[in-house]
């Protein structure tokens, strides 16, 4: 009996202690050290389950880690995605239908923002975009949400997405614990730009033709315009083997450039971007890209913009080097399909094989919980300048 009795206390001890070991490397690993987007080191934890995010696009992002429920882990948003890309709402909400619940706490860097509520939900990590760093440190808001014990991280895909993208996207998979998605996605990412680099290095710079970008293009009717310096789109334009003609104009991201300036210049290619805003803003007359877009209305609002007051005397229009690409691309990690489409007007014929379709429908197959539909971009047909 006393046997017995000393040998239950001996494996009872053992599986304490076993028990101890399995659970301390468990336990040391729901909290990991990262560095962020603004170079920042944070402790946060890892495979959050509620995590709010500062813009609602954010969403193009985490549809590649979360395939299975984007919204699973999204205890708020901002509404931007609800109000300038309805489209891409409203087919995730067909999907998804709880997202409909998210509550929106608008802008993080602004008074509007119930930091109070954001931490009453137990969130517990915080997504900011990398271009609203100093608002938000002039806030107050991290240190604030600190105390509080909430993780804030930065990610880029607009700043400069060419070099912060798949950090950003390998930052996302740490901290939700998705490092094989954050792979496959990347790896993907880096084939379909590829696809683009290995070309460009052949052409002669006085081959290179000059690019206009029009930004949200016809967003206000009465006005015009703003253009992309060196970075986002204007930095796509420069790798798919063109001459970006705002990087002559402007140091920074972007900027307002004056039609007498445009019309001087005369670029060889223009190339709006566009966007489904006709909820935001019923007056615009932006070609309305997205999911539910289709090649009529397409062609029927490039027309209207390239028959803007002296804008058919420009060579791009007259030559039929007038097109126009959904604004979204300028802030997601599917960038690339719009350098594959640069890359095809700017160079047809070096790069008559690349089909940015099959590139949109690969992403959705293989990456995104949604099917593909819609248009994404268009080229202006010689009947609709007539």
């Amino acid at each position: 009996m006393q046997i017995s009795t000393q040998l239950r206390k001996f494996f009872s001890t053992l599986t304490v202690l076993t028990l101890m070991v399995a659970i301390a490397p468990a336990a040391q690993a729901e909290t990991i050290e990262v560095t962020d987007m603004a170079g920042r080191t944070v402790m946060v934890k890892k495979d959050p389950q509620k995590v709010v995010i500062g813009e609602g696009r954010m969403i193009y992002s985490i549809a590649l880690l979360d395939k299975d429920d984007p919204f699973k882990r999204i205890a708020g948003w901002k509404d931007d995605m609800v109000k300038f890309d309805p489209d891409a709402y409203r087919k995730y909400l067909d999907v998804f239908p709880h997202a409909k619940k998210i509550p929106s706490f608008g802008s993080p860097y602004s008074d509007e923002w119930n930091i109070e509520a954001v931490i009453a939900l137990g969130t517990e990590v915080v997504l900011m975009n990398l271009g609203n760093l100093l608002k938000a440190q002039e806030s107050g808001i991290i240190e604030k949400l600190e105390k509080a014990g909430v993780a804030t991280i930065f990610v880029d895909f607009r700043q400069d997405p060419t070099q912060n993208t798949l950090p950003s996207i390998q930052l996302l998979g740490r901290i939700f614990d998705k490092r094989d998605e954050a792979d496959s996605f990347s790896d993907f990412y880096v084939a379909q730009m590829k696809s683009i680099y290995s070309r460009v290095d052949r052409i002669p710079l006085d081959e290179r033709p000059v690019v206009f970008i029009e930004r949200a293009a016809g967003y206000n009717p009465d006005k015009c315009c703003s253009t992309f310096g060196a970075t986002n789109l204007g930095r796509l334009v420069d790798l798919a083997g063109g001459r970006n003609w705002g990087s002559s104009k402007t140091p920074g991201f972007s900027a307002k450039v004056s039609l007498e300036a445009i019309f001087a210049d005369d670029p060889e290619i223009i190339i709006g971007t566009g966007a489904n805003w006709a909820e935001a803003n019923p007056a615009t007359v932006a070609v309305l890209f997205g999911y539910e877009a289709d090649e009529k209305m397409v062609q029927e609002r490039l027309g209207a913009l390239a028959n803007r007051s002296g804008w058919p005397e420009l060579s791009a229009v007259k030559n039929g080097r007038f097109h126009s690409i959904y604004h979204q691309f300028y802030n997601s990690p599917y960038h690339f399909v719009a350098m594959q489409a640069f890359a095809k007007w700017l160079h047809p014929e070096l790069f008559d094989d690349i089909d940015p379709t099959s590139t949109m429908e690969e992403l959705h197959d293989r990456f995104l919980p949604i099917d593909y539909s819609g248009v994404f971009w268009g080229s202006l047909a010689a009947s609709s300048n007539q």
